[in-house]
């Protein structure tokens, strides 16, 4: 045993010998990391996972071009969802979050919302991106479901990639520069589209990564990050129907919803729930309307969800 474990131990590079590395995509636990000019493909020690698109690795070269993630650099931020049993990294080193919505299909109030709070609480900038504003017979009534959002402070964008291409690149490319950013969004809502309008060989570089992580058809699995000029660059996420935060306690959802930001601390209690205790004065808001309904009741359910964590 102990000869086994010495041998492990000559294996591994010293911190002098290891490279640096940004990874640019993920699936299960093998990455696509970008070190200098060439794309490696990498693994991790043993069965670790907790490994994330924007992390900046050290890895050792196993080969010309392959080799193993030994350590992560301190991560600026982490976004994040999970369910009751295990959780699912997003993206780490994120300055801002774009959640993409669009007159058709019709997207989820709760996703939007769960985004919203994922982002807070990660201490990421969030926007809303209207897509499919040239379908403008849903687009009063969409644009009146994003008031709620707006009335917190939350930028809406509104584009159309398919009917305004030039206009919608030209919406976005100031808000990208010299940041990293996400983009997330239910199926359907146009975030493909968008963004190979902001990165014209997108889809090339796909096909690319997805041989590289040998992941054959399903393309659409997997996060994936696309460098831009300057220090930019835009992360794309599968789309997804759900969107759990069993990782935050009460005391963090709290703090998540900027709309309760003004009562905190105002209640009876001092530790107050927020759910049906007396003289609550986030309760009273929301009576009186300057919190809405759902908003409130989206931080019922995610207090709820909280109390169920297994992992």
């Amino acid at each position: 045993m102990g000869v086994r474990k010495h041998a492990a131990a000559r294996q591994r590079a010293t911190p002098d010998a290891l490279e640096p590395g940004l990874v640019i995509a993920a699936h299960g636990r093998h990455y696509l990391v970008q070190a200098g000019e060439e794309k490696l493909h990498c693994v991790t020690r043993g069965k670790k996972s907790d490994v994330a698109v924007g992390d900046r690795i050290r890895l050792a070269r196993t080969s010309a071009d392959q080799g193993v993630i030994e350590s992560i650099d301190e991560r600026k931020t982490l976004l994040y969802r999970s369910d009751q049993y295990k959780s699912k990294l997003l993206a780490a080193n994120v300055d801002q979050l774009f959640i993409v919505v669009a007159t058709e299909p019709s997207f989820t109030d709760d996703l939007v919302s769960r985004a919203l709070v994922a982002a807070e609480s990660a201490g990421v900038a969030a926007h809303l991106i209207l897509n499919k504003t040239d379908i403008t017979d849903a687009l009063p009534k969409t644009r009146e479901r994003l008031q709620v959002y707006a009335r917190l402070g939350y930028p809406v964008h509104e584009v159309s990639a398919k009917a305004h291409p030039d206009d919608t690149r030209a919406a976005f490319l100031p808000l990208l520069e010299g940041k990293s950013t996400i983009l997330i969004g239910q199926s359907g809502m146009g975030k493909s589209s968008i963004i190979n309008l902001i990165i014209p060989d997108a889809d090339i570089a796909t096909r690319e990564i997805s041989a590289a992580l040998d992941t054959g058809k399903h393309t659409t699995t997997f996060t994936r990050l696309y460098q831009m000029e300057g220090e930019a660059s835009i992360i794309d996420s599968p789309g997804f129907q759900e969107f759990g935060l069993y990782q935050l306690s009460e005391g963090m959802l709290e703090r998540a919803f900027r709309d309760f930001t003004p009562y905190l601390g105002k209640c009876r209690f001092y530790n107050c729930h927020h759910l049906n205790e007396p003289g609550c004065a986030v309760l009273e808001a929301v009576q009186a309307g300057e919190i809405a309904g759902l908003r409130h009741q989206l931080y019922a359910q995610l207090v709820h969800e909280s109390s169920q964590t297994l992992y």
